[in-house]
């Protein structure tokens, strides 16, 4: 029997999460990928956020970035005419195991800010 996809390790943490605020929103990013033929094509797209804190965020997207890979993110502000553009760097990545393996992928990404 193959393992389950959902049966992440769990691992203990030393960070502080107690800050976190839910922040459900849509959001852009920008990310750079290497082309072989023309050198770096930067990729846009859209990504929901789940939640925020000072030090970086959790997002859902429809492809998994590589680790340590940087995003330009547009950060929501409570004024929802005004996004603030940040750097953030791809900490980890999980496959949402829900579907089967023709549909539609979504990972769960964590974002650490770059100050």
């Amino acid at each position: 029997m193959a393992p389950m996809e959902w049966e992440w390790p769990i691992r203990d943490s030393y960070e502080n999460h107690g800050e976190r605020a839910a922040l459900l929103r849509p959001i852009l990013y920008e990310m750079t990928a290497l082309e072989a033929r023309n050198g770096n094509l930067i990729k846009g797209g859209k990504a929901l956020s789940l939640n925020i804190s000072s030090g970086g965020m959790l997002v859902l997207m429809d492809q998994a970035p590589n680790i340590e890979q940087v995003l330009k993110i547009y950060v929501p502000t409570p004024i929802t005419i005004a996004e603030t553009p940040t750097l953030a760097e791809v900490r980890w990545t999980r496959k949402l195991p829900i579907g089967d393996s023709n549909s539609h992928v979504t990972y769960f990404v964590g974002l650490k800010f770059m100050f």
